[in-house]
């Protein structure tokens, strides 16, 4: 008999909290506040901060703009705020409810959410928003709920649904999509994947009139319309490997081009860089025997008679000057003994005496 009367001590007490304190919820002894249909415009403020679980529910609650809507509970586990018809979501509006689990926003008429609406709700797990008129999802209001498990998102009005707000609800291991106005076009072909992976049933199609009622994971290409779509892909995929495998001699694997091509660039400059150098390294050899081989001085000037050395006349009164100068033409004709003779040194004038032209000679 002791705990039950403790038990009945203790919702005395809270019930005489609540009259003293001036608020219509009424408490229990779990730390549960119930305020359900009381015609609210405003969150109480003078509720016993321990409170784990608040119900506001059927109200007609305006939520503050630009500041949070209840005043810090660190033990509130649940906050039930549905069918508040008046309800506007600010971004951080939840941000001082650290240890929230679940959070029910359910017939609020809500159509739109803030990227940052559940800032700060890092500990949530179930976030229930059926019967609202969400038209599309703007889905990285999700990032901030590390820990969600649960998200029901039923009866609103959303039509499509794009591949990366699909992509940040994989990691929500329950999601609720029922009862939306689906448009099955070949726009909603990456929803229907997504349900096939959960194996979601009861998703349905509104429209066209021809596929309503039907199960979006049952329905094939053709039903969607994409037959057209993806046959185009297909040429489209096919004329491009041609034009690649024609501008290359060789075609890379599949799958394995993107690793592949560092190396063939490397390749092909290093043997460029060493045909080059290759190129260099002959031209300047061939400019060096070039330039060797026209290296030249005029030969000496010949007399047609004999084949001596002209002499000037000044040469007649220098015996000693003649005798160098033929030996200075025996020495060029032997620095000049690189196998070429070059027209331009060899005048008409001094060409070699004929047979005859010898033998006459001898003769006197």
């Amino acid at each position: 008999m002791a705990p039950t009367c403790l038990l009945c001590w203790v919702c005395r007490l809270l019930c005489v909290w609540s009259v003293v304190m001036g608020h219509p919820c009424s408490l229990d002894h779990q730390g549960w506040a119930n305020c359900s249909g009381k015609s609210l415009q405003h969150a109480p403020s003078s509720l016993p901060r321990n409170i784990t679980s608040l119900d506001l529910s059927f109200n007609s609650l305006v939520l503050p703009h630009h500041r949070t809507l209840l005043n810090h509970f660190p033990s509130l586990q649940s906050l039930n705020l549905s069918n508040n018809a008046k309800l506007t979501l600010s971004p951080a509006v939840f941000s001082n409810l650290g240890a929230l689990r679940l959070l029910n926003l359910s017939s609020c008429s809500i159509t739109y959410i803030h990227v940052d609406t559940f800032k700060g709700l890092g500990n949530l797990h179930t976030l229930l928003l059926r019967n609202n008129s969400l038209q599309e999802l703007d889905v990285p209001f999700l990032l901030p709920l590390k820990a969600l498990f649960h998200l029901d998102l039923q009866h609103n009005a959303l039509v499509s649904v794009d591949t990366w707000s699909l992509q940040l609800m994989e990691t929500v291991p329950w999601v609720h999509l029922e009862g939306n106005p689906w448009v099955c076009n070949c726009s909603v072909h990456p929803l229907q994947q997504w349900l096939r992976r959960r194996r979601a049933v009861q998703v349905t199609c509104v429209s066209p009139p021809g596929l309503r009622g039907q199960e979006i994971a049952a329905l094939d290409s053709q039903d969607l319309g994409c037959q057209i779509k993806q046959r185009f892909a297909r040429e489209l995929s096919t004329t491009q490997l041609m034009t690649v495998t024609e501008n290359n001699t060789t075609a890379l694997p599949a799958g394995k081009g993107g690793r592949s091509w560092p190396y063939l660039v490397g390749f092909l400059a290093t043997a460029i860089g060493i045909s080059i150098l290759i190129a260099l390294a002959a031209k300047c050899r061939l400019v060096h025997k070039n330039f060797a081989s026209y290296r030249h001085r005029p030969l000496p000037e010949i007399s047609s008679i004999g084949g001596r050395p002209m002499e000037d006349s000044s040469s007649w009164d220098r015996g000693s000057c003649g005798s160098h100068s033929i030996t200075d033409a025996a020495d060029l004709q032997t620095e000049d003994d690189d196998g070429f003779i070059e027209d331009n040194y060899i005048q008409p004038s001094e060409q070699l005496p004929t047979k005859e032209e010898r033998e006459l000679h001898r003769s006197i």
